[in-house]
C-alpha cells in the first residue's frame, strides 16, 4: 500500500450480516477519509465487496473464523459447529503468527474484526491497535451448545483469550447480555445498516412493482429457502411477493411469471446495473419475510420496513433478537409450517394494522468510521 494509514478489517464469512454492515463502514471511511487504505480479510464471497464498496480496497479472501454450520437456511448443527470451531482455533497462535506477518507487510495501523477472534491474537503480535465491532462474540454463541462442547475443550477459552487482546470495542444494538463482558473498553453504537437511495414509491415505478397491494420481499440470505408452496402465497390475490436471485444463492425453484403474476423476481447484479440495491428492495416492500439476524433487522428498521419471522433452530442470537423486536419495528412470527405451506396473509395483515414505532438512530457507520480513522492514524 502507498497510502500512510491502512485499516485490516477481518470479517467473518457466516452469513453477510457480518459483511454488510463492515462494508457500510468501509463505505464511510473512504468517503470521508480518502487517504485511508482498505484492506480485508475474510471468506465472505468477494462479489459482495465488488458489488457494494464504493471506493477501491483490496480484498485477500481467508477463512477468518467458522461461525455456525448450517443444515439449511433454517437449522443449525451444534456438533459440526463446536468440532468445526475447535479444528481452527486449537491452532490459533500459528494462525495468528501467520497473519501478524501479514499485517507487516500491509503496513496495517489498525486492525478491525467483526468478530474473528483471531483478529485481535494477530494485531498484539503485530504490535498494532484492534478494534472489535459487532453484537455478538463467538464465545457467546459456542456457550449456548453445552452438550457438545466437550467436543472442543478449550475452545471458549481461547477465543476469550484471543478477545481481551482488543484495545476497545464498538457495541452494536441487539448485544445479548453479558456477550461483551469479555472486553474492557466497551463504547455503544446506534445501528449499523444500509439505507434505500431512492424512494419506495420511485423504486416501485422504475421496477414496474404494483402500488395496489402490500408487497413482500423474501429475504434468506446466503442460505437461500426450501420450497414453498407459492401457489398458496399468491391465492388470496392480496400481495406481491419480491424474490431475488444473487451468484451464490440462485433461490428456490419458481414457477414461470406468466402463471403466477404476483411474483416480482429480480437479479440482483442486474438490478444494479439499473442503479438499485437491496436495500431499495427493503425499502420500497411493506414487509420482508426472513429468519431474524442482525442485519436484515437493522435494514428493516432503517427503512422503516415490517418484518415478518420463522424461527432459526438453536442460535443464541435469536431469542435476544426476537425479545428486542417490537420497541424497533412492525414485526409478527410466522410458524415454518405456515411459511413453507404459503399461509403468510394473516401474518402480513397483522403487520399492516400495527402502528408505526419510534425511529432510531441508524448512523453508527459514520460515528464508528470516524473513530476508527483516527485511531488508524494515531497507529504506528
Amino acid at each position: 500500500m502507498t497510502r500512510k494509514h491502512t485499516i485490516v478489517f477481518y470479517v467473518s464469512g457466516h452469513g453477510f450480516g457480518h459483511a454488510s454492515r463492515q462494508i457500510e463502514i468501509i463505505n464511510a471511511i473512504t468517503t470521508m477519509y480518502p487517504d485511508i487504505g482498505v484492506i480485508v480479510r475474510t471468506a465472505a464471497p468477494r462479489w459482495l465487496f465488488d458489488r457494494s464498496v464504493s471506493s477501491p480496497i483490496t480484498v485477500h479472501t481467508g477463512e477468518t473464523d467458522t461461525g455456525v454450520v448450517q443444515i439449511d437456511s433454517l437449522r443449525v448443527d451444534p456438533s459440526a459447529s463446536i468440532k468445526l470451531a475447535w479444528k481452527f482455533h486449537r491452532t490459533l497462535e500459528d494462525r495468528a503468527k501467520r497473519e501478524a506477518l501479514l499485517l507487516e507487510r500491509y503496513g496495517a495501523t489498525l486492525v478491525v474484526g467483526d468478530i474473528p477472534p483471531v483478529a485481535f491474537t494477530s494485531a498484539a503480535l503485530a504490535k498494532i491497535p484492534s478494534v472489535a465491532i459487532g453484537n455478538f462474540t463467538w464465545d457467546w454463541i459456542y456457550q449456548k451448545y453445552q452438550a457438545q462442547l466437550h467436543l472442543g475443550p478449550a475452545l471458549l477459552h481461547t477465543i476469550r483469550e484471543a478477545y481481551t487482546a482488543a484495545e476497545t470495542a464498538w457495541q452494536l444494538p441487539l448485544t445479548g447480555a453479558d456477550s461483551f463482558s469479555v472486553f474492557s473498553n466497551i463504547t455503544r453504537a446506534p445501528f449499523v445498516a444500509r439505507h434505500a437511495r431512492h424512494s419506495p414509491a420511485d423504486t416501485r415505478k422504475a421496477l414496474s412493482l404494483p402500488s395496489d397491494r402490500p408487497l413482500i420481499l423474501v429475504s434468506f440470505g446466503r442460505y437461500g429457502l426450501q420450497a414453498v408452496n407459492w401457489s398458496a402465497v399468491t391465492q388470496p390475490g392480496d400481495l406481491g411477493v419480491i424474490l431475488t436471485r444473487d451468484p451464490i444463492d440462485p433461490g428456490p425453484t419458481l414457477p414461470t411469471i406468466e402463471s403466477h403474476p404476483r411474483l416480482y423476481t429480480f437479479d440482483i447484479p442486474t438490478l444494479a446495473t439499473q442503479g438499485f440495491d437491496y436495500a431499495d428492495l427493503v425499502a420500497a416492500a411493506d414487509i420482508v419475510l426472513t429468519k431474524p439476524g442482525y442485519g436484515i433487522i437493522a435494514e428493516c428498521v432503517a427503512n422503516r420496513t415490517g418484518l415478518m419471522f420463522t424461527s432459526r433452530g438453536d442460535f443464541a442470537e435469536y431469542e435476544v433478537l426476537v425479545n428486542a423486536m417490537p420497541q424497533l419495528l412492525r414485526c409478527t412470527y410466522l410458524a415454518q409450517k405456515d411459511l413453507f405451506a404459503g399461509r403468510w396473509s394473516e401474518a402480513a395483515q397483522n403487520i399492516m394494522t400495527q402502528p408505526p414505532v419510534l425511529k432510531v438512530r441508524t448512523d453508527g457507520a459514520q460515528i464508528i468510521a470516524k473513530d476508527l480513522a483516527l485511531r488508524a492514524s494515531s497507529g504506528p
